[in-house]
């Protein structure tokens, strides 16, 4: 009897991990845990200072793939697939994005429950809400098979300082506007 609980026990066990591997994708990137990680953290649509439209396409390709932010700016990503497969926009380093596309490949029916990413069927549009917390580079990529190795990828270059908007202006120390 024991015997028969144990080997039940463990097929279960061996069971929901194989489910899981295949299944959601949900854990191991300090982004998920909201502490700050070399790509930024989620942002909060109170803190948006603007919006950027991203246009993924079936010629793997983002529309921009080259994208500027300031350091500490949160960026809100309007995503929309124009094409009829589906596609993803997944912002990361080059080897988060790489070793994600590798389990992508493995488990392709994999779906994503993550702040920094959107998987969007042809024809819709979602938003991705995106705090840049360091200066650098941050990439994207579309991790469905075959289309990061077609290179659906592209780059958000992040400027050190401020986030927020320049002075329209400079009065000079005399008082006076100082235009050029």
């Amino acid at each position: 009897m024991k015997l028969r609980t144990i080997a039940a026990m463990a097929t279960l066990c061996a069971a929901s991990s194989m489910a899981f591997a295949g299944g959601t994708h949900a854990g191991g990137h300090a982004h998920d845990k909201g502490g700050a990680n070399a790509v930024g953290i989620p942002g909060k649509a109170a803190l948006v200072t603007r919006t950027v439209d991203v246009d993924m396409t079936d010629g793997m390709r983002f529309n921009p793939a080259n994208i500027e932010a300031k350091q500490g700016e949160t960026v809100r990503f309007r995503i929309k697939n124009s094409g009829k497969l589906k596609h993803e926009f997944v912002l990361g380093t080059d080897q988060e994005l790489k070793e994600h596309y590798q389990q992508m490949l493995k488990f392709p029916e994999m779906e994503h429950e993550e702040p920094n990413m959107i998987t969007l069927a042809g024809g819709k549009t979602g938003v991705v809400v995106w705090q840049f917390t360091k200066a650098g580079k941050v990439d994207f990529a579309c991790l469905q098979p075959g289309h990061y190795d077609a290179g659906m990828k592209g780059a958000v270059t992040v400027t050190k300082g401020s986030a927020k908007p320049a002075a329209k202006s400079a009065k000079a120390a005399d008082g006076h506007d100082h235009k050029h």
